[in-house]
């Protein structure tokens, strides 16, 4: 099946001051849309154009490596815009998920510390992650479009460390981007239901 470009599930301004109209604009309208078409084209001609994003993931994982970039991208954003809203982040959970990061990580202030630290220590372009794997929580990192999907683990919560997600803002303050995004973005009830289905 073809990458699509997903819409924004909000409008451009709607994350302002914590992640403005133009970073959302150039990082959607342009980046994303280029991993779409890239990824469309190249998996189209190494005949995975009828598989879905995480079978082409899957499948391109070391065989080849330009398609496996653009379709994990391709996956990574399909989420990130979802796992973050308006007046998202902040210390109030649902009660399921913050029993696992209680009991998985040692509460919501160890893996804030720990989200951040994984993020910033992430050198170059990557990711930083709130993974299940094997039925409990771990934080990780990844470099590039790479994800958890292929450790054997389920993202339920990722955050963009490439520069594109943070510079107009925030210059090169990758740490103030990840507090803020932690603090006022994340779209909880979004990583709730991709834990519910990764623990399903």
């Amino acid at each position: 099946m073809a990458f699509e470009l997903p819409q924004l599930p909000y409008a451009y301004d709607a994350l302002s001051p914590y992640m403005s109209a133009e970073t959302l604009e150039f990082h959607h309208d342009k980046h994303h849309k280029a991993y779409v078409d890239t990824g469309n084209k190249l998996a189209s001609e190494a005949g995975m154009g009828d598989l879905s994003v995480e079978e082409v993931i899957k499948k391109s994982y070391g065989t080849h490596q330009t398609l496996f970039n653009n379709a994990g991208q391709h996956f990574n954003h399909i989420h990130f815009w979802n796992w973050m809203k308006k007046d998202g982040g902040g210390t109030k959970l649902p009660g399921k998920l913050q029993s696992a990061i209680d009991s998985d990580l040692g509460g919501y202030d160890k893996f804030k510390s720990d989200f951040i630290a994984a993020g910033t220590t992430q050198f170059g372009s990557g990711w930083a992650w709130l993974s299940v794997k094997d039925g409990k929580l771990e934080i990780s990192k990844t470099p590039n479009g790479e994800n958890p999907l292929v450790h054997g683990a389920d993202p339920i919560l990722g955050v963009d460390v490439w520069e594109h997600s943070y510079y107009i803002d925030y210059r090169n303050a990758r740490p103030k981007y990840l507090e803020a995004f932690i603090d006022n973005l994340i779209n909880w009830d979004y990583v709730l239901e991709r834990y519910e289905a990764a623990t399903k």
